[in-house]
């Protein structure tokens, strides 16, 4: 199936991650109805520039993606179409875009073989990316899959033909496969092939260049929050995207300096005709490496061998990094160290990312810095740092930058415009609860929701105005997506489709 229209298949703007889009003709309000009593779905009829509404998890962290005539997001398995699944597992679902019909789903059984690894009720967090009808995800197990992007309504293709028996528990009885199963066409366990073991989610949404896919494993503590399980597992990994095989994988020598988890994503820009992909890391520090080289890719399938990714640059995001050469690591809930959980952001030869304490465990401190993404080297002290932005608390957020301003949110639940030349702040707006998403520029507006239910519409300047506030039946604990005129609002237990009618 083409595409009739500007589609989102992947998360912000295509390899920068800038939260941005260039959709228009896009709703200012809208009025997210009430719930028939009698059927416990929302009545269409109470609703205002409402497409459609479908029902997802009563947890949803997940950002949807549009593509070829489909919407897929992640979120726990509350509402699997299968009764005898539903529960603490995974899944992803993928709707008709015009009308919200379910299509098919991915479940994916709760990973208990690592405490807490796969945290209560979380379900698939990662956002998927979609690439000619595929898409590709890392699941609540920490799999890498390629899917179908039409499911088993085209009959399995394979080469993976087990689907059956992976939605289930190990040991369990396999299901019986229909035409609104998930088609896994090839899956790399990392836990398994790489010893990677994550803590409380993965949340990674994978970068595609060309036939490779750049990828976080998530390798972080244990249950008890003092040590890294594994500390020769890698953070970042390339794997072959037509075959899932491993490839290359980081140098950045982490070892067992990480504080809690790593949730950042890759992005990729292009420095002085250089590539380099970027990844923030749960030691606090953002790193800068070369892109696997087309030779070296084809070498590492050809031979077997894991190749190294070269580090160009490295950051240290700790305040004191700034003053002094040693900053001794934290663990334990109460850590006051520093991590990346939003994605850089690459624009202009410059990376937007916010360097936070642990928003997870309530500690209160983080900062907006914009770094000089064209340095070698450790550039903590050495002209790596344009400028800081302090206004900010503990932050899971990827900032937008759009015409000259940044926008960022916070967990104590603010909306800060900042410039993008110096970083002083142009307006700072409360809204009423933690954010634990990112805010969307597009349309001349700003769209961000809150974990208390409230979706926000702000007018895109350097100056405050408030366009409308939307109740709606479930908190935003994820992103906005703009596509083909239309709005997609996940929240949990619901996935919004929101147009200007």
């Amino acid at each position: 199936m083409m595409t009739w229209g500007a589609d989102q298949p992947q998360w912000g703007e295509r390899f920068t991650r800038n939260m941005v889009s260039a959709e228009t003709n896009l709703p200012d309000q809208w009025n997210a109805g009430r719930l028939d009593s009698r059927t416990g779905r929302i009545d269409l009829a109470t609703t205002q520039n409402v497409r459609w509404v479908a029902p997802l998890g009563e947890a949803v962290h997940g950002t949807p993606v549009v593509a070829e005539g489909r919407v897929l997001v992640g979120s726990n398995g509350s509402q699997s179409m299968r009764p005898q699944l539903r529960g603490d597992i995974g899944v992803l679902t993928c709707l008709d875009e015009k009308t919200g019909e379910l299509l098919w789903e991915l479940a994916v059984p709760k990973l208990i073989e690592i405490r807490y690894a796969d945290w209560h009720g979380v379900g698939i967090s990662s956002i998927p990316v979609v690439s000619e009808s595929k898409v590709y995800l890392m699941t609540n197990r920490g799999e890498v899959v390629c899917l179908d992007l039409f499911g088993l309504k085209n009959g399995n293709q394979g080469p993976y033909m087990d689907e059956a028996r992976h939605a289930v528990e190990p040991g369990s009885e396999p299901i019986e496969l229909n035409d609104k199963d998930a088609d896994i066409l090839w899956l790399t366990d990392l836990v398994e092939e790489l010893g990677v073991q994550f803590h409380n989610a993965v949340n990674c949404s994978l970068l595609i260049d060309g036939d490779l896919i750049y990828a976080c494993t998530g390798n972080g503590t244990d249950w008890t929050h003092r040590r890294v399980m594994n500390p020769a597992a890698p953070t970042l990994v390339v794997l072959d995207k037509n075959s899932g095989k491993v490839l290359a994988q980081d140098d950045f020598r982490l070892g067992p300096n990480v504080v809690h988890g790593q949730w950042s994503s890759p992005t990729l820009g292009v420095v002085n005709g250089r590539k380099l992909i970027f990844q923030g890391t749960g030691n606090g520090y953002m790193f800068a490496v070369d892109a696997l080289s087309e030779e070296a890719a084809e070498k590492a399938r050809t031979t077997g061998e894991i190749t190294k990714l070269n580090t160009v640059w490295k950051f240290n995001g700790h305040p004191l990094a700034q003053k002094q050469e040693v900053v001794p690591l934290e663990f334990f809930h109460d850590t006051r160290s520093y991590e990346v959980i939003g994605n850089p952001v690459f624009q202009d030869g410059r990376i937007y990312v916010v360097f936070t304490q642990e928003m997870f465990h309530n500690i209160p401190n983080g900062w907006l810095l914009c770094l000089d993404a064209t340095k070698t080297g450790d550039t903590t002290r050495s002209g790596g740092l344009i400028w800081a932005y302090e206004g900010i608390s503990s932050s899971s957020s990827t900032v937008a930058v759009a015409d000259g301003l940044v926008y960022i949110a916070d967990g104590s639940g603010r909306l800060h415009c900042v410039d993008q030349e110096t970083g002083k702040p142009y307006w700072v707006q409360p809204l009423g609860s933690a954010v634990w998403g990112s805010p969307l520029v597009a349309d001349g507006k700003v769209y961000i929701g809150t974990t208390r239910r409230t979706f926000f519409v702000f007018r895109h300047g350097k100056e405050m105005e408030l366009i409308s506030r939307t109740a709606v039946p479930g908190g935003i604990h994820s992103s906005i997506t703009a596509a083909n005129e239309t709005l997609f609002v996940p929240m949990f237990g619901a996935i919004y489709a929101v147009e200007k009618k």
